[in-house]
């Protein structure tokens, strides 16, 4: 269901505070009086490049729909995650990209993207009454989201898809059996994690990641309850080796090595959501994109049995580490501005309350979560669109925003892996930010 609002509320809300200055407009040529119209630019192909997942099941899915509504035609070209980031790193260094529309994970190329400048700035656009429709409600997009689709001088070059917050998968049945409660606090947890535990029985009162690289985003759920991130400051400089990441190293040690499976060091998110749907696992923490398949009685033991929780809050804070997925189109681009209008489409509350339904990922936006008509027909339990809700409040990056993102979670994985072997958390700590502190500071300086 989508909420009629005037533009003038819509465009009061925070995502577009601090604004920067218009770029140029390239909607001249097509200026035309009256209101926003979704027919504006019918005739045109749009060549859109997605990722394997929810979100180009669903753009293939309702397409027809989109035709209709603009008369515009989507080509849409359908790849595995790391060759599509590939294809598009490419294609755009090429500055003839095949495609018009891309999607893309913010912390993983927002910032090369941002310093190399391949993408076009909407800024413009978005406060446009011709370019921007009312039932969009740009003001309904999270302050979270709208950062992470803003570069650092204030220019918008993408808008928010989704978003994965981190939250505890729990099972209910073992809590039950043991009268373990839910924990509210990282002591509670690692506390239920020992009481949940029973390897005569199989049972892991934990499961999380362990394998190098993957695992850094576990340590940082768990180092946010420090309250602290990985960088600081302007240029950035990591901070990985103070107290508490050491502290939180430690924690990520302890609950995994202790109350863990064995050979927890080679697990991903798949061999942790594995052993979660087997019954085998008590605990796991990861993202809200999984619950589909724990909830799928083809494939889980678990179906009925599933608990959602918010992370625990720890000595210091309480977050809920956030991964943010965008839409963005080439500067280069043959067809822009048709481009633009599908990414209003794909990123607009009724393709978002879409995606919600089928478990497909948490929008960057709060009215779907809300909305009666949505939530009726989810095909996940309730509780979990009620903890992803929960998570919102308290949601940070989850990686820091950096072009060498992908070296910094091997040098950390590493050290991470390695404290599951038995190594000290404070000499690992320490020299792993050793390691990769002039990987960032020549990064930072160019």
């Amino acid at each position: 269901m989508v909420r009629s609002i005037t533009r003038r509320r819509a465009l009061q809300g925070v995502a577009l505070g601090g604004l920067a200055a218009p770029m140029l407009n390239t909607v001249t040529a097509y200026a035309q009086s009256g209101a926003f119209n979704w027919q504006r630019f019918k005739g045109q192909t749009v060549e859109v490049l997605m990722e394997t997942g929810p979100r180009a099941d669903l753009m293939k899915k309702y397409q027809k729909e989109f035709l209709d509504q603009t008369g515009i035609k989507l080509g849409i070209e359908v790849i595995p995650e790391q060759q599509a980031r590939q294809k598009v790193a490419i294609e755009l260094n090429s500055g003839k990209p095949s495609f018009d529309l891309f999607n893309f994970a913010f912390h993983v190329q927002k910032r090369q993207f941002e310093k190399a400048g391949w993408l076009l700035e909407i800024t413009d656009w978005l406060k446009d009454p011709q370019m921007m429709p009312a039932e969009y409600e740009l003001g309904d997009v999270s302050k979270l989201g709208m950062s992470f689709a803003t570069t650092s001088d204030g220019k918008v070059n993408a808008l928010p898809i989704l978003c994965d917050y981190f939250m505890v998968y729990y099972n209910k049945e073992l809590f039950a059996k043991k009268g373990v409660a839910f924990p509210k606090t990282l002591d509670e947890m690692m506390a239920a994690a020992a009481a949940l535990n029973d390897r005569s029985a199989g049972i892991s009162g934990f499961v999380g990641r362990g394998v190098r690289n993957a695992n850094v985003v576990l340590w940082t759920q768990l180092l946010s309850g420090w309250g602290q991130e990985t960088v600081t400051g302007k240029p950035l400089r990591l901070i990985t080796d103070t107290p508490d990441a050491i502290a939180s190293a430690e924690y990520y040690k302890k609950l995994l090595s202790s109350y863990g499976p064995a050979g927890i060091a080679g697990f991903n998110w798949n061999e942790a959501q594995g052993l979660f749907m087997q019954g085998k696992a008590a605990m796991w923490i990861d993202a809200t994109g999984f619950a589909a398949p724990v909830e799928d009685k083809t494939k889980s033991r678990v179906v009925g049995k599933v608990g959602y929780g918010v992370p625990p809050s720890g000595p210091k804070g309480h977050g809920s580490v956030t991964f943010g997925t965008g839409m963005a189109i080439p500067k280069n681009a043959a067809r822009k501005e048709a481009a633009y209008y599908t990414m209003l489409w794909m990123t607009g509350p009724k393709m978002a309350g879409r995606m919600l339904q089928v478990g497909g990922g948490i929008p960057f936006r709060t009215a779907p979560l809300k909305d009666p008509a949505v939530l009726s027909t989810l095909t996940v339990p309730r509780e979990w669109a009620d903890c992803a809700a929960g998570c919102a409040p308290i949601s940070m990056p989850g990686l820091p925003v950096i072009v060498p993102v992908t070296e910094f979670r091997d040098v950390i994985g590493t050290a991470l892996t390695n404290l599951l072997g038995g190594a000290d958390p404070a000499t690992e700590m320490k020299r792993a930010t050793a390691e990769f502190k002039p990987v960032l500071d020549k990064s930072e300086a160019s």
